[in-house]
């Protein structure tokens, strides 16, 4: 008899962490098969953890600590379920951590976009979250969700954010008119030679060597004057930075004049009085970011905390604090005045005016690149 039930209760669970139950019958069948066969609730904890407590693993710095004062905390206090958080500085790191971990391990990520939600899928990580339990998921722009549903058309997440990788400029070294003027070339003018930054990731130095090459990065005819460029600028780089944190120390310390640059960073080191500038050159890389939920996670729970990440409010809240435009469709949701002058802020709902990685352009080269950008860094 407790063999059986036993069996009953893992299949119980299996539905419910896979969205098949709701937490409410749940818990109640579980607590009626378990006392019919005298076995108490002791059979499934990791389950009843489940339940209680949900991780969340983000970019660390000012973005984190935005989601956590307006978004989990408020979540924590609102429903008794704790919020374990993580953080990663560079996505790559935590998807190998996602591959190798065991399943439910790592259960909601503050994800970098539609390339690296490609990645998940392809990795077989994703999935298929019940849209009816996130109802704000209506006042989500449909140009945002689209690009995700291309990839699964069964979502394993919600948009949530989103932004650009323009060029940060200390003003008192570079004025506004040469930035302009330069745009992307200014990251490997010899002019600067000691004093610039850069991202060490693979995407951005290929994004902005094709710009300083006439390419358009999402469809690069010479790749060998790509790798030629990054080897330019390696050779006259301060320092390739890793975390957002990194980034503005380095701005802010002033050992760098000029970098590529996340738009929010720079928006939240403007409002410090740090002497910086900002441009988007054209075609510069935008990203729109995404609250991905992973398999294996508890997806009642999950799917009630993006719920909530979502609301206006909540969202407001957080779009102001991280200094990152929200995925809410302006003309579905009055977004206040500061949001409106964020870098990259779309005010048509629209997002034609920026550029987005082609997620399949960019995984079917993502191994070979990845490797060569690694031999460069290194001085190959």
């Amino acid at each position: 008899m407790k063999m059986t039930t036993t069996k009953r209760l893992e299949r119980l669970t299996d539905r419910y962490q896979n969205g098949g139950v709701s937490r409410r019958s749940f818990l109640g069948l579980a607590a009626a098969a378990a006392a019919s066969a005298g076995i108490g609730l002791r059979w499934a904890p990791q389950a009843l953890a489940a339940v209680s407590e949900v991780r969340f693993d983000g970019w660390g710095g000012v973005v984190q600590e935005a989601i956590d004062k307006y978004a989990l905390q408020p979540y924590t206090a609102k429903t008794g379920i704790k919020v374990t958080q993580g953080t990663f500085g560079d996505e790559s790191e935590i998807l190998t951590k996602v591959k190798t971990a065991a399943p439910g391990e790592f259960q909601v990520i503050h994800s970098s976009g539609v390339e690296y939600y490609k990645r998940y899928a392809d990795g077989g990580l994703l999935t298929k979250i019940n849209e009816a339990n996130i109802p704000n998921m209506a006042n989500v722009m449909p140009a945002m969700i689209e690009p995700f549903r291309k990839i699964a058309p069964d979502l394993s997440c919600v948009p949530y954010d989103y932004g650009t990788t323009g060029i940060a400029y200390n003003t008192k070294v570079i004025s506004e008119e040469e930035a302009k003027e330069k745009g992307a070339l200014l990251l490997v003018d010899p002019k600067y030679s000691g004093k610039i930054g850069g991202y060490s990731d693979m995407v951005t130095r290929v994004w902005y060597a094709a710009l300083q090459t006439g390419q358009d990065p999402n469809n690069v005819t010479d790749i060998e004057a790509v790798w030629a460029k990054i080897r330019e600028q390696r050779d006259i780089v301060k320092k390739y930075w890793s975390s957002g944190a990194e980034l503005m120390d380095l701005l802010a310390k002033e050992e760098i004049v000029v970098t590529d640059a996340w738009s929010g960073r720079i928006a939240a080191l403007k409002q410090q009085g740090a002497p910086v500038g900002y441009i988007d050159p054209p075609k510069s890389y935008a990203w729109m970011e995404d609250m991905l939920i992973l398999k294996g996670a508890p997806m009642q729970e999950c799917e009630e905390l993006v719920n909530f990440m979502l609301d206006p409010a909540t969202a407001i809240a957080v779009a102001e604090g991280q200094n990152y435009p929200p995925s809410l469709d302006p003309t579905k949701v009055q977004l206040t005045d500061k949001i409106k002058a964020l870098p990259a802020f779309d005010p048509t709902g629209e997002m034609k005016a920026l550029t987005f990685a082609d997620p399949g352009y960019w995984s079917s080269n993502l191994d070979a690149w990845t490797k060569q950008w690694d031999r460069i860094s290194k001085g190959g």
